[in-house]
């Protein structure tokens, strides 16, 4: 979706780092989108400690488009946490204001006029190296509504079957 298009406000903000850091939660990416049809970077969640909340400017569901100049389209998240580990002690940030709540939103309109996603197929990113006992679901990709329903990012599986 066209940022564009979201009719939604862009604002400058600049934090400067402190004892406390930033003090926000970052999600998404073009490996692991966070919003489903968006591979952009999302606030998830404001520390009361920290720059973001003292500023009081940024919120949780803001897209971020930039860091200090850098534009954060198209990154993977690993890419975009280290823009903001080498950001520097004053970090200026370009975000897009209730994105997440927008794009939902849009599609949940866009459902109720068109019906569901049809599209069927679904896609999840295990990763090998996570040493729990089960499979991680990192996304879902399309799929019936009742997949959906049933499945979510960051869940995992508890129990396997592997009968033939």
């Amino acid at each position: 979706m066209a940022e564009a298009s979201l009719e939604l406000e862009e604002l400058e903000i600049v934090l400067e780092r402190g004892n406390h850091g930033l003090g926000f939660n970052i999600r998404g990416g073009v490996d692991i989108p966070y919003v489903q049809g968006d591979s952009g970077i999302f606030v998830t969640k404001i520390r009361e400690d920290g720059a973001a909340f003292l500023d009081g400017r940024l919120r949780e569901g803001d897209k971020i488009l930039e860091i200090n100049g850098f534009s954060l389209d198209r990154v993977t998240h690993n890419e975009a946490v280290q823009h903001f580990v080498n950001a520097g002690e004053t970090v200026t940030l370009r975000v897009l204001q209730g994105a997440e709540e927008a794009i939902l939103q849009r599609r949940e309109n866009e459902e109720s006029e068109n019906g569901p996603n049809q599209s069927s197929g679904s896609s999840s990113n295990i990763n090998p190296s996570d040493s729990s006992s089960g499979l991680g679901i990192a996304t879902i990709v399309g799929g019936s509504l009742a997949l959906i329903a049933a499945l979510a990012a960051g869940a995992y599986f508890i129990h396997r079957n592997m009968r033939k």
